[in-house]
């Protein structure tokens, strides 16, 4: 299972106009979209836990977060560094590896 995490910036739910669950608002806005990889997250505590950390960066605009693969998609203004996103899956207490291959 897998949870996304909505930041206050989005408007409405979580689904779509279209009423589907997969929202592009990030690739629409012309964001920078960049995938992480992270250990130590196994279920959707875990990843609301990332994403709200990650979330709290300065210039990201949605995150989304995958227990089952580790991996979490980062979708910002701008490239983000990746000591200030290391730093806050650190603080949600979990480690980053790098960029996900």
């Amino acid at each position: 299972m897998t949870a996304e995490t909505q930041l206050p910036q989005a408007t409405g739910s979580c689904c779509s106009p279209s009423g589907s669950c997969h929202d592009s608002a990030g690739a629409a806005q012309g964001g920078v979209t960049t995938v992480y990889q992270v250990t130590g997250m196994t279920c959707g505590h875990c990843e609301g836990a990332v994403s709200e950390e990650i979330s709290g960066i300065e210039g990201v605009t949605s995150v989304k977060a995958v227990a089952s693969t580790g991996q979490v998609t980062v979708v910002s203004q701008a490239s983000l560094d990746e000591e200030a996103v290391r730093a806050a899956v650190d603080e949600a207490g979990y480690e980053l590896v790098g960029l996900a291959a």
